[in-house]
């Protein structure tokens, strides 16, 4: 178990908290213990005070004169140490005092009745004082003036002590014996609550790029703490096995891509060589050549753009830009591919709300707006139109719409087509010079922006490409 291991930590909770319960336990004990006892003392000296007045009489001489008889005093409470006591009125004066009265101790609480403790001599003890106690012994008829008592006794608690430090050792012994035993329990407990971890740990070991998957026991998955967490993981690898493949496609098509231009300027070039050739013939051969560099040159630079905007998307996008209107990068996008809309015979339809703003390059936005113009120019019918509306309502995003009345996309290439080097129509998409890179730059840009990019569209009743930009306040 390293520095920081959670079963370390576990187990220090759980010994700490059943100490502190075990103290908790004891000092509840040994308080309760004390007050009991104490209490039942109080309770006998009380009775034992009591029947001491009893023992004060009137002499049958003098009935108005009191005397106290010691030969009737009960057992003193300690039947180890003897029971102090005096005994006085306010007009006999000191009727009976034992023995072993502490000399010089004062006689506490001042008046009235009241228990309190004390120490004499390293002796504890616990002492009552009765005040107005009635002479019982006084006879119906007397004339004498009636007279009250004043009772202080005092009773040992050394033997209250040592029940109270006799349970506090059997209390003691008792919690440190279901401590031992609640902490082994812990610790098994532990260990093997702690082994869905480490099953967990052990799966999450063998992912490689032959395997992604976690296969955890049927039990492991049904724990609902562990569930987020496996979930989370599951999540991640699917997400890294996704860019993983992506990532071996990427390299795939790229390298087909670079193979077709490569090749057919390879080839140009050896047939050049086989034989003497005319200066016209030279001359037409290199005309080609530099067509396939011009066009393996466009390729690479479509891969250059598109690594440039994911590292936009991953927390590299610049911070010195200005707020400019989306609305007019759509109408400079729209006068960049008229060219292609004019061969194509079909009309440009812009609806605008207002002005967009967002903080963007507008490079970096009409870069879009075109390659979604150019689609919807290629693949839809000569002599038809495309619809582009910008609208932002109620401080929402800002919604980019193009329409076109085309073929549409097949559903089972719907989800695929922001796909790098994806192409519904290779041979269509080859002959028209395209490469399958210019939806996924859009979506890459559009998400760098923080914004989103769909698509609707079914067979035969055209496509409609819809981008969400967050605007700018102003």
């Amino acid at each position: 178990m390293g520095r920081n291991s959670i079963r370390r930590q576990l187990i220090a909770i759980v010994v700490l908290s059943q100490a502190l319960l075990a103290v908790g336990l004891l000092l509840a004990g040994l308080f309760y213990t004390h007050k009991r006892l104490v209490s039942s003392l109080d309770a006998r000296m009380q009775a034992h005070a009591l029947s001491l007045a009893a023992l004060a009489r009137y002499t049958e001489e003098a009935p108005e004169k009191l005397y106290f008889d010691k030969t009737l005093v009960s057992a003193t409470i300690d039947p180890d140490r003897d029971d102090s006591f005096t005994i006085w009125s306010d007009r006999s004066g000191l009727l009976a005092q034992s023995d072993n009265w502490p000399k010089g101790l004062a006689i506490l609480p001042a008046s009235g009745a009241g228990h309190w403790s004390f120490n004499w001599a390293g002796v504890p003890y616990r002492g009552l004082r009765l005040s107005g106690v009635p002479v019982l012994d006084r006879e119906p008829d007397s004339t004498a003036p009636e007279e009250h008592l004043n009772i202080v006794c005092a009773s040992p608690m050394v033997e209250l002590r040592t029940q109270v430090r006799d349970t506090g050792i059997f209390i003691a012994a008792a919690t440190l014996m279901l401590l031992g035993a609640t902490v082994l329990l812990a610790l098994w407990g532990i260990r093997r609550r702690l082994l869905p971890l480490q099953h967990l740990a052990a799966q999450a070991g063998l992912v490689s790029t032959r395997n992604w998957e976690l296969d955890l026991p049927h039990h492991t998955e049904e724990i609902s703490e562990l569930q987020p967490l496996i979930d989370s993981m599951q999540t991640m690898l699917a997400r890294l096995q996704r860019s993983f493949v992506q990532q071996r496609e990427f390299l795939g098509n790229a390298a087909h891509e670079l193979k077709t231009p490569v090749a057919v300027l390879k080839s140009t070039l050896q047939s050049l060589l086989q034989r003497p050739r005319t200066p016209e013939d030279y001359q037409a051969g290199l005309k080609h050549c530099l067509e396939d560099l011009e066009r393996l040159e466009k390729l690479l630079q479509w891969m250059f753009r598109l690594a440039r905007v994911e590292q936009w998307a991953h927390g590299a996008l610049r911070l010195d830009l200005q707020v400019i209107d989306v609305t007019a990068t759509c109408e400079e996008a729209i006068e960049r591919i008229r060219h292609l809309a004019d061969a194509h015979r079909t009309e440009i339809h812009l609806s605008r709300d207002g002005s967009v703003p967002l903080r963007a390059d507008p490079e970096d936005l009409q870069l879009v707006w075109t390659n979604l113009l150019e689609n919807a120019l290629r693949y839809g019918p000569d002599g038809g139109s495309v619809e582009v509306s910008v609208a932002c309502n109620n401080g929402g995003p800002a919604r980019v719409v193009f329409e076109d009345h085309g073929p549409g996309i097949a559903p089972a290439d719907l989800p695929h087509i922001f796909e790098r080097f994806h192409r519904g129509d290779p041979s269509r998409s080859r002959a028209t010079g395209g490469y399958g890179l210019g939806l996924a730059i859009s979506k890459a840009l559009v998400e760098a922006y923080g914004g989103t990019i769909t698509a609707d569209s079914a067979p035969g009743r055209g496509t409609r490409m819809i981008v969400e930009l967050p605007v700018t306040s102003a």
